[in-house]
């Protein structure tokens, strides 16, 4: 039998399915079909070039008349979305592409059959490839090792494509695929998810900056326990580090309290932490801290802050007691993609001071005696943040792939010896060089910071939270970052996280709490009722840009046990400006817009329901407190001005007897209403003659 693959290049075109993708192929671009999984429905892309290099860009095809989505790092740390119809919609540094293709040989171009094809640019051997476009309309790998002295004049499998009906399945089964292929990395299906994310949280960083005192620890947790809503879990997020610091200059720009340029000086905390404010008190206070927020508060799981080069700035070379990790300086190199996207000031001021990078054959030592210390504290776990920045020191050191490998394994490996639960989470980390070695880690930061002071950024998070998550949820289960219980997004930014699959944790500052939005979020013992998958937008969003085209509502689509969940956004007004090279409000007065919402807005709606389901749901609107009966295939209105939203409980019916039906709902007044559904099971009691009352009792959760 003759397999044929669905994805050729036949006459200089690139071919999905019969219909063309990309047209006048270069005749250095080769395709090699996948093996074993997406043997028919993928493929690799390689290019070769005339000549040895360190960088490379090569065009592989004419992009025209096709919706898309991208996501691409619009600065060195993070990614958000781009939709476009043209290769020069594509923007530099695009890591994850899926393009849309239909069948419109019979029939109406609006009902036919549509295809998805995903692109994803890979790692291989110590290159990373990237997409990007051109004015000429074509689509370009870049292919970059980071250090001039690592060259080489082609790769076999530079990207991987895959296509297919369900947007969804693709993206999953083309990581799968290249799982495979790579075998330097599990999928999140196969990793062992940290404890913090089914319980409430507070982390320090917005309550209290690099400011954060043991005190101010004791008062947050005192603060929010006085109101009933204990935090489960803690970050003690940048300030507790002992750090090599410069005076303070009043007049300086600094972002937030973070001195880019200081750097670690040892491995234990500062005088902040330690008992009655002592440097070198017998008694570490760390070890006291934690103890006693876990003893005093009932906290289960306590997190602290570092980043992956030890501090922003990194460790201090030759600093006492840490002299054997060799830390030299090293002073970063960015690649032209994200030179050409956004200026940072962190690479503003470590291209002048250095950084001081722990040498690569000792970094295992440095992780492992670090976490050794703070899990005989009682820590828990890490936030490991700054963690892009590995890829700019690849010179001299085999290239960023080559860097990235020996810097994040053994971070793990120290985080699998000294925390039981593997406790991390990825932050600043939005690169491919990461994401395609990440084993172990199983939580990621999804999108910038949450920025309680800047009014145009609340939008744009829930944005680009809700379509990273098309792509970084496939590694690992993305994170929504913290928020501000008392705000006027606060009702927003919490609907949002309810349904996106994520931890809770706000980073309120003492005495500034709703405990009313609270009660929506967290259950009396601590808990919350976290969605089952990574919350993704639905398929009529995925080429549409509910931030920036003025016209269009953001879904988000999720599961629980027993029912489905569509929230819906305004997130109209702001967006990254690639003229500007900056987020920027476009819009001061956003419309208020309408859309629809249906069951078959949830994907797997179906797997929820029994096999004889009719199609028909009950539907239960958060804010309005409405319960409609929804009938297969109709579909409810919903118009929200913007920072607005709803959520739709989406519970499918099922047939008890002749007129009696049953859905369960939930608890009502949560955000995720359906999360507290385990299960159900309906049992008829009595069959009494039509017209006297049969009694039902819905199962227990």
């Amino acid at each position: 039998m003759t397999i044929t693959p669905k994805i050729t290049i036949t006459d200089g075109n690139l071919m999905v399915q019969g219909k063309t993708l990309l047209k006048g192929v270069p005749d250095n671009i080769e395709l090699t079909p996948g093996s074993g999984v997406g043997l028919v429905d993928g493929a690799f892309i390689g290019a070769s070039a005339s000549h040895t290099n360190s960088l490379h860009v090569f065009p592989v095809g004419v992009l025209e008349g096709l919706r898309f989505l991208c996501l691409f790092r619009f600065k060195l740390w993070w990614m958000t979305q781009r939709m476009g119809t043209c290769g020069n919609d594509i923007p530099l540094e695009t890591q994850f592409m899926l393009v849309e293709t239909k069948d419109d040989s019979e029939g109406d171009h609006d009902d036919a059959p549509t295809i998805y094809t995903v692109f994803l640019p890979l790692i291989e051997g110590s290159f990373r490839a990237v997409l990007q476009g051109n004015e000429k309309n074509e689509l370009e790998i870049c292919l970059e090792s980071g250090d001039k002295s690592v060259k080489t004049e082609q790769g076999h499998h530079l990207a991987y494509m895959h296509a297919g009906p369900n947007p969804f399945e693709v993206i999953n089964e083309a990581v799968k695929a290249v799982e495979k292929h790579l075998q330097s990395f599990h999928h999140r299906e196969r990793k062992k998810l940290p404890s913090i994310l089914d319980w409430f949280g507070w982390c320090t960083w917005d309550a209290f900056y690099t400011d954060v005192t043991a005190e101010g620890v004791d008062e947050g947790l005192k603060s929010l326990s006085q109101g009933g809503f204990t935090p489960r879990f803690l970050i003690i997020d940048d300030g507790w580090q002992q750090i090599g610091s410069e005076p303070k200059d009043p007049d300086a720009v600094v972002q937030e309290g973070a001195q880019f340029a200081n750097r670690l000086i040892g491995i234990k905390e500062n005088k902040k932490f330690q008992k009655n404010g002592t440097e070198g008190e017998e008694e570490q206070g760390l070890k006291q801290v934690v103890g006693q927020v876990k003893q005093q508060f009932g906290v289960k799981y306590v997190y602290v802050w570092h980043a992956m080069a030890g501090y922003w700035g990194g460790v201090q070379p030759a600093g006492p007691g840490m002299e054997h990790y060799e830390t030299a300086l090293a002073y970063p190199v960015q690649s032209p993609g994200v030179l050409g996207n956004q200026p940072d000031i962190v690479m503003d001021s470590l291209a002048v001071h250095g950084l001081g990078l722990v040498h690569p054959k000792k970094v295992f030592n440095f992780y492992n005696e670090y976490h050794a210390y703070l899990a005989s504290c009682g820590v828990d776990g890490v936030k490991v943040d700054v963690q892009n920045i590995i890829e700019t020191l690849g010179a001299g050191h085999g290239g960023r792939v080559s860097l990235t490998h020996s810097y994040l394994h053994a971070l793990e490996e120290s985080i699998a010896r000294n925390f039981p639960d593997k406790g991390c989470i990825a932050c600043m980390s939005h690169n491919t060089d990461s994401l395609y070695n990440a084993k172990q880690t199983a939580i990621i930061r999804a999108s910038d910071d949450y920025y309680p002071h800047d009014p145009a950024s609340h939008t744009i998070h829930i944005s680009s939270v809700a379509y990273n998550t098309l792509f970084l949820g496939e590694f690992m289960q993305p994170d929504w970052d913290m928020f501000h219980s008392l705000h006027p997004t606060a009702e927003y930014h919490g609907a949002a996280r309810s349904i996106g699959g994520a931890a809770i944790y706000v980073s309120d500052k003492p005495g500034n709490h709703n405990f009313e939005l609270l009660k929506k979020l967290v259950l009396p013992d601590g808990s919350v009722l976290r969605a089952q998958l990574p919350g993704r937008p639905t398929i009529d969003c995925l080429f549409t840009d509910p931030a920036r085209d003025g016209a269009s509502l953001l879904k988000i689509w999720n599961v629980n046990k027993c029912a489905g969940v569509v929230g819906v956004f305004n997130c109209q007004g702001a967006g990254w400006c690639r003229v500007t090279k900056k987020t920027r409000v476009h819009d001061t007065s956003p419309s208020t817009l309408s859309t629809s919402v249906q069951a078959t807005d949830v994907v797997s709606i179906g797997q929820l329901a029994s096999p004889d389901w009719s199609g028909d749901t009950v539907v239960y609107s958060f804010r309005s407190g409405k319960i409609v009966l929804l009938p297969k295939g109709a579909s409810l209105p919903v118009t929200l001005e913007v920072l607005q939203y709803e959520l739709f409980h989406i519970s499918p019916v099922k047939d008890i007897a002749l007129n009696i039906s049953f859905a369960p709902i939930g608890l009502l007044d949560m955000f995720n209403s359906g999360g507290a559904v385990e299960k159900y099971e309906v049992h008829l009691v009595s069959n009494k003659p039509e017209g006297e009352e049969v009694s039902s009792f819905p199962g227990q959760n």
